[in-house]
């Protein structure tokens, strides 16, 4: 830390007063010395008896003199006095800079930080400024990003659940205004406008779900479960829709049973999103594969179909909420956008990972599980 010019003088100021000052001290303090002694006898007497005995050499050379002894405690005192104030107004002057910093940060400067380096207290007192702006700025940025994110959700809910109720109105005001040729028209508006109020339905559930799980301190039941089971039943309850749409699907875990601790609902939810998922997007695929093994103190379950692979420069978005990897946000294939995001969100609650893969023979997506949840 450079000091100002002013500052420079003002400590040179500073020590010539001081030093003046002291000066008429030692002065005084000399004075009254000398006259306790002269006028005492007794102390004369004493002060030159010890000056006898202290004679050294062959020449008995005096080395002691109480006038020399006062003298050089006082200029020892002085230099420490000399010392002390300056050191001190110094240290006033350094605290001076840190606070003009401080009111610069506090104007709005919140990109700049202390730049000089102290030692002791002050540098203490600026690191922990700057620690503290640091911690400030990235709240804010924290708080920016959450009200973005909360735009964000807000608007494409509001495009989600407007484009399903904008058809639903229409197909409806077809019939309320009687504009159709035959029953069989209605039946198809009628049709139309259940299936777009399904998609509505999918979506506030998935909304639902996703805020649920997104929430501090989001309740979960964990027990423990038997992981063949549960895939057991996952795949018994796709059965029907895989046999229509031509893709076998199978479940295989090692060991068997394969124990864990988890919430068993909102695990199936993981595993169901992941196999609506394969269904949805995976077009031309034949099957979906469930294997799930463990690997030391974790599970690793693996989702895979040989379906369309997924572009590689979707794949580190895919867990973003509303993200598709096509490029236009048609409703063809049913999706809400939340499916993945409400997996990723699932299992870091479970203290897990997620990541997908994907190349022209298989499309996976690996869940990693901690086989017993730390409390």
């Amino acid at each position: 830390m450079k000091l100002t010019g002013r500052e420079k003088s003002s400590l040179i100021f500073e020590g010539i007063v001081t030093v003046v000052l002291l000066i008429l001290l030692n002065l005084a303090i000399i004075t009254i010395a000398q006259d306790i002694v002269e006028s005492n006898p007794g102390i004369t007497s004493g002060i030159f008896m010890i000056k006898q005995s202290l004679r050294i050499g062959p020449m008995q050379a005096q080395i002691w003199s109480y006038q020399r002894i006062i003298i050089a405690f006082l200029i020892i005192i002085d230099i420490w006095v000399v010392w002390w104030r300056l050191r001190r107004r110094y240290h006033l002057y350094q605290m001076n800079h840190i606070i003009g910093e401080l009111h610069y940060i506090a104007q709005g400067h919140l990109d700049h930080r202390i730049p000089f380096k102290l030692k002791g207290n002050e540098q203490h007192v600026i690191t922990s400024v700057n620690a503290l702006v640091d911690s400030a700025v990235q709240s804010m940025d924290d708080e920016r990003k959450i009200e973005k994110s909360k735009d964000e959700l807000i608007t494409n809910v509001s495009h989600d659940l407007r484009t399903p109720l904008t058809s639903i109105i229409g197909y409806l005001g077809l019939i309320e205004d009687k504009q159709y040729r035959s029953e069989d028209d209605i039946l198809k508006y009628t049709h139309t406008a259940y299936e777009k109020a399904k998609q509505m339905k999918n979506l506030v559930e998935d909304l639902f779900e996703y805020t649920k799980v997104q929430q501090h301190g989001a309740p979960v039941n964990i027990m423990k479960i038997d992981l063949n089971q549960l895939l057991e039943q996952l795949t018994a309850s796709f059965e029907l829709e895989a046999q229509h749409r031509g893709i076998e699907i199978t479940s295989h875990v090692e060991p068997d049973p394969l124990m864990l601790e988890a919430d068993p609902e909102k695990l199936g939810r993981v595993f169901s999103n992941l196999v609506s998922n394969a269904f949805k997007y995976g077009n031309g695929a034949s099957y979906i594969k469930i294997d799930a093994r463990q690997r030391g103190t974790k599970v690793v379950v693996k989702v895979s179909n040989d379906g369309t692979p997924i572009p590689a420069e979707s794949i580190d978005h895919l867990f973003e909420r509303f993200y598709r990897a096509e490029a236009s946000r048609s409703r063809a294939t049913g999706g809400t956008g939340l499916g993945l995001a409400i997996v990723k969100s699932i299992v870091d609650l479970h203290h897990g990972t997620v990541k997908a893969e994907s190349n022209e023979q298989q499309t996976s997506f690996i869940v990693t599980l901690p086989l017993k949840q730390h409390k």
